[in-house]
């Protein structure tokens, strides 16, 4: 049973000793599952308000837990309060409502438990809206039941996520009527196009009826007097009975070689696998690039399931400049010629193995942000600094043949890549608590608050917890009014690089080898994610749909002409307009509906803010443009376009 609880506000005990009040946050556990709301800043009355939702039985028992967050030390237990479900449900007479007033450790507090998924309000205008108290969300349309065959589930991080229990599949969007019966249309086409295929396929294979019990083998029979035989480890080889001799090579792929001779001093042999390789006797060096073309780089991949170690022992195994050579890549069993399909195949396929979390060699850079950064913790690898140099020549030539990868970096790491100085504000892109922790910090006096801190810090790698001193004995060196502008600096660069130089440096030898960092300085942070993810093709109806706005209605008229704005731009303004907005030219795949903040989902948000002479600002990680209100259409095209086109990050006042 899912269980909404209404968490509404504290009256804390005052500390007159400290000279800040705490920052309090509820956590709620129930059976293995833990919810918390988010904090409030310096309060003894905070007001959450907030919704928790978690799973229960009639026996499951809630304890209520109120800690004061604590930038630099462990947060501190205020207080608690326990609550049974069947319990509340006797003394409540089984009603699916209640309120619970709660006084514990000079603590008093108030929340709601309500069961309850959709609610229908209305809006100042008179609209008629719902609220979805499971998912967070408001939606103009009546939500409608799901689809049969469909069940809702949570899994154990709380994220909601649908079964369809006729195809034995999951998805993290909720299915309707119509996207269901979209999906069986589309299935419908696709194997009738797939039933096409086969058949057109079916005509250049021969001898069908003969050799149905056999391997089909697209490079066909092969010639008079040959025969395939496989040793006893496995390994493919080929006999010429007339001449009674072997060869790893199969003869059908010799016509693809070239036929004119070799340059003086040079080899051809071939792998355990049969493919041709070229031994330079004069340099002492071996080549896949035949010697009499050089146009090209062979790329052989044995198995799907083995497509990152073939492709990391192939790009380590050429020289860093054959690696900028048109790529022939060849899959099993889609053997044929490669006009840059196959290619652009391989370059997201890889991208999404290599770039992959669970290898640990790369992390997500938030909780709430998708983004890749280096993992610290990539050391239990012991091939690790192997590996990034690996991925450092892998994006390099994503870049140099202009091909796109599956995923992207964080905003600091593209700055990395074009060489480009590091600021405290990228900081906010990829943990803005610790950041407003630093901008705190720098705004306050922390001697007068009597805050304790010193030139360290502690890092948590797997469970193991070290201190990290920023300069020499700096455990022992206070922080104060007169070096604090030292410790943010120190403290700011040690979170953008944290334990990951000697990655880091592994990453850009590679990337330098294929392609120098200097032919990349004339772009900037965003160009660079647009010339490796690609761009996406924007909907505007979905933009619109997925908008809300601040201080504004749909039909202000400052809202019309940001809409008629959006609608003469190309697809590649949009997505400036996009990125200057969220910080990414990448949507999630549900669209607009899915954009994520810096505390969960986060719609794109249009706000009403500053004067008709400022420029528009974005928050990226509140997915919000701050529109003043203009008083003309020319205006305001004039002032957006300056702010995307001049600005970076936050536009200019």
């Amino acid at each position: 049973l899912d269980l909404v609880l209404l968490i509404i506000s504290a009256r804390l005990k005052e500390n007159k000793k400290n000279w800040f009040g705490p920052s309090p946050y509820v956590e709620v556990v129930v059976d293995g599952q833990s919810k918390r709301t988010e904090k409030c800043n310096n309060t003894h009355s905070p007001k959450w308000k907030q919704a928790l939702t978690v799973i229960v039985t009639p026996v499951s028992k809630l304890i209520f837990r109120v800690w004061s967050h604590q930038t630099l030390k462990a947060d501190i237990l205020l207080g608690m309060a326990t609550l049974e479900i069947r319990e509340t449900l006797k003394n409540n007479d089984l009603k699916c409502e209640s309120s619970i007033l709660s006084y514990c450790y000079g603590l008093l507090f108030w929340f709601a438990v309500v069961f309850f998924l959709w609610e229908q309000r209305v809006d100042q205008n008179g609209r008629v809206y719902y609220v979805d108290h499971i998912e967070k969300r408001t939606t103009w349309e009546r939500p409608e039941p799901l689809p049969a065959g469909w069940e809702r589930r949570v899994d154990p991080m709380g994220r909601v996520y649908y079964v369809d229990h006729m195809t034995r599949t999951t998805t993290w969007q909720r299915p309707t009527q119509e996207s269901v019966r979209n999906y069986e249309e589309w299935q419908h086409q696709r194997s009738q196009l797939q039933g096409a295929m086969q058949q057109f396929n079916q005509r250049f294979i021969y001898g069908l009826a003969a050799t149905a019990n056999k391997e089909f083998d697209p490079l066909g029979p092969l010639p008079h007097g040959w025969e395939k035989r496989t040793d006893t480890n496995g390994r493919v080889y080929f006999v010429h009975h007339p001449t009674r001799t072997t060869q790893w090579e199969d003869p059908r792929r010799q016509g693809l070689l070239n036929d004119k001779p070799l340059p003086d001093g040079w080899e051809m042999r071939f792998t355990v696998d049969g493919i041709p390789y070229f031994v330079d006797h004069n340099r002492r060096t071996t080549t896949y690039i035949d010697p009499r073309t050089g146009k090209s780089s062979l790329f052989l991949m044995k198995k799907m399931k083995t497509l990152f170690e073939d492709s990391f022992q192939q790009i380590m195994s050429f020289h860093p400049q054959d690696l900028r050579r048109r790529l022939w890549v060849i899959f099993p069993g889609e053997e044929g010629l490669d006009y840059g399909g196959v290619a652009r195949e391989w370059f997201f396929l890889l991208s999404h193995e290599v770039l992959n979390p669970m290898y640990c060699l790369f992390e997500y850079a938030g909780k709430d942000n998708y983004c890749l950064q280096i993992n610290p913790a990539s050391y239990i690898n012991p091939d690790h600094l192997k590996y990034f140099k690996f991925i450092g020549r892998f994006i390099a030539m994503a870049l140099f043949h202009g091909k796109f990868i599956d995923t992207g970096f964080s905003l600091p790491f593209y700055k990395r890549i074009l060489n480009k100085p590091l600021a405290l504000k990228d900081l906010e892109s990829i943990d803005p608590e610790f950041y407003n922790s630093l901008i705190w910090i720098k705004d306050n006096n922390i001697e007068e608050c009597g805050l304790e801190m010193f030139f360290s810090v502690d890092k948590e790698i797997l469970g193991e917890v070290t201190t990290h001193e920023l300069k020499p004995d700096g455990g022992n060196i206070q922080v104060t009014e007169e070096n604090k502008e030292e410790y943010i600096r120190l403290v700011a660069e040690w979170r953008l690089s944290r334990g990951v130089e000697e990655q880091t440096q592994a990453f850009f030898q590679g990337f330098n080898e294929v392609l120098p960092q200097q032919y990349l300085q004339y772009f900037d942070a965003k160009e660079l994610e647009v010339m490796l993810c690609g761009m996406q093709e924007i909907d505007l109806v979905d933009w619109q749909r997925n908008t809300i706005y601040r201080h504004y209605a749909r039909s202000s008229k400052q809202i019309l002409w940001f809409w008629q704005f959006v609608k003469e731009m190309d697809n590649e303004k949009r997505m400036r307009l996009l990125q200057f907005v969220t910080g990414t030219c990448r949507l999630p795949v549900g669209g607009f509906a899915d954009l994520m903040g810096s505390n969960g989902p986060q719609k794109f948000c249009i706000e009403k803010v500053g004067k008709d002479n400022w420029l528009p600002r974005s928050h990226t990680c509140f997915n919000r443009l701050d529109l003043p209100p203009y008083k003309s259409y020319e205006q305001l095209k004039e002032k957006l376009i300056f702010a995307i086109e001049e600005t970076e990050g936050f536009g200019q006042e």
